[in-house]
This record gives structure tokens, C-alpha cells and sequence, in this order.
């Protein structure tokens, strides 16, 4: 899942081009388009509507599908089963119950190269396919598709489409000609009716609680320390006073267009400098293709705004210290006006990064000494106006989140905020 070496976040408030939001309203199961439960919208519960998984539409067309990868399944283990993996380099060994999210308006356009400087340029919309479809990516299901990522993923397939049903409903090229893909997470609210893809009873009552509270994305897990309690550097006195088990529950509020993504699947290719695969997804005249949004859970923790930082929880688990007997419950919400270039615990305690593993990426050097979070560029806020900058850790938090949208595993998009965000 991780992707090696330093790759700058692509960050805009306004989307040029032809994936600006739409508001037309397109119904399913139209001349090309979705397989995905069309009219009539059944009711399935809580605000939600039935689900009816698409069919493979053939030679030709294309499969949408969406996944957390391996790690919205298994979590995070620690410590890290091989060299490299994936971890919290802390000593934080992390599972999800549940990763919800809600994803709407798949588009299709034309010219994913108008511009290689700007890859928020293309032509026009030729195809869309429309949800919402509210899913939890921390469900496994042994009849979803092979995740983009290997052996232990999976991807629920969410809709399919056989024709540019923007575009009089023609077939797409099967010449190599490449369409920009690109897509919507929305926040949950009671002005959207989702289709129920896969949530359970559980799922359902999260979901209820993420309408009332505007999430685009919640968190649901258990954190647990395992790192190394003989080890001063992943152990140091400061900590021994902190709750080996927090919960979490994570919602951010964070709406995201996420357009003409790079492709894995294009791999050997030419990609334009300073992307790492050619943008876009081309169709195929022997069968279908599949376009996986995928959703990076390890966003939110990172260290500072370089893609593939390394991951950390002690910043959630700083804001329950002091907290009543029984296993405390770390929110995004507790992070609110907390300075994210001089980081403290809930009694007021100013903090040094600890290591209980090397990081596992070589996105910057280590960062040792006083947890600050770096920004890079971003600006800081000099105001409370959150558009200005970023004012505390639960802007720098929700910051690195939004960049969590990829196409087949580690296609990066570029990124559209649809809430108030410095640039």
C-alpha cells in the first residue's frame, strides 16, 4: 500500500475543469448505465436504500469497486509481521470494527493529458454513474473481488457501466485511448439517500450518528499498545502513566473530490514528470476492466503533509490521558485547539516522539525530540478562519485524510477539499 519516496500532496479548494461538482440528479440503471439497485429506490432502513451488486458488464466496460485494502480488514499490527510493513511506529497495534464511508458520482472524461503541469484538467464528461453509496470497508465478504493490492484484499463492487451515457451513449474506445477517472466522498446527512452496500446493524447505528454529526469518513476501532515496555526509547516515563487500550472513533468532516487519478493498471508506461504512473483507464475489447476507489486508512495519522509518512497514534491517545477507569474513547473531536507544532497530552504535558520500530517509509528523515507536526507548505492560521490555514491538529489531521482517495491502489488524484481549507 505504501508508496516509496516523496511524492507533494496536490491540495485545491476549487476543482477546474471538468470534474466540478455536479447537481443533476441522474438516475440509475440508464441506457449505459449502473447495474447498482436502480429505480425503485427500496427502502432498506435508517434513511437507506436497497443495494443490488452490478453485473460484470463485458467486453468493453468497466467495474466500479471500492476497498480499504488489506489494512481496513486485518489493521495494523505490532509489532510488524515482516520488515517494512505497514505499522504504527509507536507501538500502537490498530483494527477497525468499522471504516465507513459514502461515495458518489464516479465520472469518466475525456483527455486525462490536456495539461502535464495541471492534472486537474481534462475534456468533458462522458460517462457518470451516480450512488450515493454508503459502505464499510472494514467488511469482508468472500464474494467481492480480488483488491488491487494483493493477496488479502478485497473490493466490494459497487456499480458498472457499458456506455458514455453523458455522450449519447456510445461505446467507449477499446484502442488504448485513455478515459480520466475521478470520484466523490461525500458527508453522510439526511438530504442524501445512500444505497446500503454493505452495512450491518452496527454499521447502520454508526451511520445514523454520522448523518446527525456531517462525517464524510468515521473511524471505528481499538488501539493497543504492544510496543516493547523494557525499551526506554519506546517506553519512556512519560508514557507509563497512559491507558494501554483506547478506542476511537475518528469522524471527519471532510467532503473530497478526488479526479483524473494516476493508474497502476497502465504500468510499464511513460508518466508525466513527477507522477509516478500514467493517468486514466483504458478499456478493453476481450472483457471488462476494473476501476477500484480505494481509500489509504493511514492518512490521518501521518506526521507531517508528505505522502507516506509515518504513522502515528500517540497523538489520539495523548487527548484520554487522565481519563476515567475503563478503556477510554479517543475522538478527532478532542484534538480541537490543540497546537500541532507543539504537541501536548490532555493534562497539558508537552510531548517527544517516541519509537517503538523504524519507520517503515523513507518519506523524510525521522523526526525525533518534540512531536510537532510538520505542515510543509500548508499555511498555519493566523485567524480562525480555517480556509486560511490550518489552526490545530484537528485541521492537520483532517488535512492529510482528505488526500485518502486513490484508483487501484496507489493512483493518486488530484484533490479537491469541498470544505473550508487552506489550498
Amino acid at each position: 500500500m505504501l508508496v516509496k519516496g516523496i511524492t507533494p500532496l496536490v491540495t485545491v479548494t476549487v476543482l477546474i475543469g471538468a470534474f466540478a461538482c455536479s447537481n443533476d440528479n441522474h438516475a440509475h440503471g440508464s441506457s449505459g448505465g449502473s447495474n447498482s439497485g436502480g429505480p425503485p429506490r427500496a427502502d432498506a432502513g435508517h434513511g437507506l436504500v436497497a443495494f443490488t451488486p452490478p453485473d460484470d458488464p463485458g467486453a468493453g466496460g468497466v467495474l466500479f469497486s471500492a476497498s480499504g485494502e488489506a489494512l481496513a480488514l486485518t489493521g495494523y499490527a505490532f509489532p510488524p509481521v515482516q520488515d517494512g510493513d505497514a505499522a504504527f511506529v509507536d507501538g500502537w497495534d490498530m483494527h477497525f470494527q468499522r471504516l465507513l464511508v459514502t461515495v458518489d458520482k464516479i465520472r469518466l472524461a475525456s483527455s486525462p493529458d490536456t495539461s502535464p503541469g495541471d492534472q486537474s484538467k481534462t475534456g468533458k464528461v462522458v460517462a457518470e454513474v451516480d450512488g450515493p453509496w454508503a459502505i464499510d470497508l472494514a467488511h469482508s465478504d468472500p464474494g467481492y473481488l480480488l483488491g488491487k493490492g494483493g493477496p488479502g484484499e478485497e473490493a466490494v463492487p459497487i456499480a458498472a457501466l457499458s456506455a458514455q451515457n453523458k455522450n449519447g451513449n456510445g461505446g467507449f474506445a477499446t484502442d488504448g485511448t485513455r478515459y480520466a477517472f475521478g470520484f466523490d466522498v461525500v458527508a453522510a446527512s439526511s438530504d442524501i439517500t445512500p444505497y446500503n452496500v454493505n452495512l450491518d446493524a452496527a454499521a447502520l447505528a454508526d451511520y445514523d450518528t454520522m448523518r446527525a454529526d456531517g462525517c464524510a469518513v468515521l473511524y471505528v476501532g481499538t488501539a493497543t499498545f504492544k510496543g516493547d515496555k523494557t525499551d526506554p526509547d519506546c517506553y519512556p516515563d512519560s508514557r507509563k502513566s497512559w491507558p494501554d487500550v483506547v478506542d476511537f472513533r475518528l469522524c471527519f468532516k471532510s467532503p473530497t473530490t478526488y479526479a483524473n487519478c494516476q493508474n497502476p493498471d497502465n504500468d510499464p508506461a511513460d508518466p508525466f514528470p513527477d507522477e509516478e504512473h500514467e493517468r486514466g483507464i483504458a478499456f478493453k475489447d476481450s472483457s471488462s476492466v476494473i476501476a477500484q476507489v480505494t481509500i489509504h486508512t493511514d492518512h490521518p495519522f501521518w506526521d507531517s503533509v508528505i505522502h507516506d509518512s509515518p504513522a502515528h497514534f500517540d497523538q489520539f491517545a495523548a487527548r484520554v490521558v487522565g481519563a476515567d477507569a475503563g478503556t477510554p474513547a479517543a475522538t478527532l473531536e478532542q484534538t480541537v485547539g490543540v497546537d500541532y507544532t507543539a504537541y501536548t497530552d490532555a493534562l497539558g504535558n508537552a510531548l517527544d516522539y517516541r519509537y517503538c520500530v523504524e519507520p517503515p517509509t523513507d518519506a523524510h528523515p525521522k523526526f525525533v525530540g518534540a512531536m510537532r507536526f510538520d505542515p510543509g507548505s500548508v499555511p498555519h492560521a493566523t485567524n480562525d478562519d480555517p480556509a486560511s490555514g490550518l489552526r490545530d491538529y484537528h485541521d492537520f489531521s483532517t488535512y492529510d485524510q482528505s488526500t485518502q482517495g486513490h484508483l487501484n491502489a496507489d493512483g493518486l488524484c488530484y484533490v479537491a477539499r469541498r470544505y473550508p481549507s487552506p489550498r
